[in-house]
């Protein structure tokens, strides 16, 4: 499974398993958080932490793109500040969980199944602020994404996104390992499952159906936002809040920027 169509087809069914099953990222905001936030309390989320205000602005009656950033989480409470939503997913069942709280909550969104890397469906200077929350380990080419959020944005448009720091797909996964709390360097970045991981293991994720992943190196996820033509203007580390790797107790391993495509 090398070819872009298979392993999307593959993690588009992945997703659409794990909505159906409510995991954390497709469980959406309650009505009375939705109704707070009609009545000017909020706070939004691509980090473990609420997003500094700022970072957003006024966004009435703004486009707005949540870009694979389906599951009823971010779009809802948007759309709630009044802003023009749009969301694009790969996954059927986790656009369902946005347009169920638009239902919900009597709110105005669009939602749009698609790949994040290919955004022919917008013309350029389409949106005016991008919401990426972290997704894009989950295509092999983050640079495809950067490219395509700088064309749909506006002048003076803005993209916030969210990553992990590539160091969490440097260790053996083995979990003796992580029982002895030690950090042990196996794969290089950039990282692919499709690439690193033996036949036995690829074979084992594809039936469980679980989503295939890429670790991108900061010059694509950071430097390749600058390629494109952004200029990154805000920037925050957080740590992981229920640590999964060794690594996640000794450096926060969640990143976010703000980036601006210049005029």
């Amino acid at each position: 499974m090398t070819k872009t169509k298979e392993y999307l087809e593959h993690n588009k069914k992945a997703w659409d398993k794990q909505a159906l099953a409510n995991q954390q990222w497709s469980l959406p905001v309650s009505a009375e958080t939705v109704a707070k936030a009609k009545a000017g309390e909020w706070e939004l989320y691509v980090l473990p932490t609420p997003i500094d205000k700022e970072w957003l602005g006024d966004v009435g009656g703004k486009r707005v793109l949540c870009l694979a950033s389906a599951g009823g989480q971010q779009a809802p409470i948007l759309s709630a500040i009044g802003a023009k939503v749009t969301v694009l997913d790969l996954s059927a069942e986790q656009l369902n969980k946005d347009k169920e709280v638009a239902m919900r909550d009597d709110l105005d969104l669009t939602t749009v199944q698609g790949d994040m890397t290919n955004l022919v469906m917008f013309a350029d200077n389409s949106f005016d602020i991008i919401i990426h929350p972290i997704s894009n380990l989950y295509v092999s080419d983050v640079t495809k994404v950067w490219r395509e959020c700088y064309r749909v944005l506006s002048n003076g448009g803005r993209l916030i996104s969210s990553f992990y720091n590539p160091v969490v797909f440097i260790h053996d996964k083995d979990t003796k390992y992580t029982a002895e709390g030690v950090i042990k360097p196996k794969y290089k970045i950039p990282y692919a499952d499709l690439r690193d991981l033996s036949q036995e293991q690829i074979d084992e994720k594809q039936n469980k159906e679980e989503a295939f992943v890429f670790g991108h190196s900061l010059q694509d996820l950071i430097g390749g936002q600058l390629k494109a033509g952004f200029l990154i203007k805000e920037y925050e580390e957080v740590f992981q809040p229920n640590p999964r790797f060794v690594i996640d107790h000794y450096l926060p391993t969640f990143i976010g920027t703000v980036a601006i495509k210049l005029q």
